[in-house]
């Protein structure tokens, strides 16, 4: 199995937290002409890590850069689940199960019908696609982001 398909390119953004610096990144990216496929926002008093998923992750990472954003690439990982009640959980025992430590997810509905798409950033990457592969899981990869 090529683990490197399931491999989604994530960006992440440092922003100040102060008006006008979410919309600076979105300008940005629209600019370049970026679309943004899921995305998570997570803030403290001063600063917040914008985290988010793209058609275009490369354009989108040098955009930022160009434009004197503090920018981090990295790689999270798409699952489809059931978009029914217990559907996280019964993935989330799957995950306990094979003793993988999550470090953050967020998530987008009506990506796929019937189905919500869950976005895991994992202690071990590799480790997880080859466990939850090997469970049945259903794993996403770059291509369903270019798509949709």
């Amino acid at each position: 199995m090529d683990r490197a398909k399931f491999k989604i390119p994530q960006i992440s953004v440092f922003i100040e937290n102060k008006k006008g610096r979410f919309y600076s990144v979105t300008r940005v990216l629209k600019e370049a002409g970026v679309n943004i496929r899921a995305m998570s926002l997570a803030d403290t008093m001063d600063f917040g890590i914008l985290r988010f998923v793209v058609d275009k992750p490369k354009e989108a990472y040098d955009a930022l850069v160009d434009a004197n954003f503090i920018v981090k690439k990295n790689d999270v990982m798409a699952i489809a689940i059931k978009d029914e009640c217990g559907g996280l959980s019964e993935l989330l025992k799957t995950i306990s199960d094979l003793d993988l430590n999550v470090e953050y997810m967020y998530t987008f509905v009506n990506a796929m019908e019937n189905k919500a798409v869950m976005l895991f950033r994992f202690e071990d990457i590799d480790k997880a696609i080859e466990s939850l592969h090997k469970e049945g899981v259903e794993l996403l990869t770059e291509q369903f982001f270019k798509e949709i």
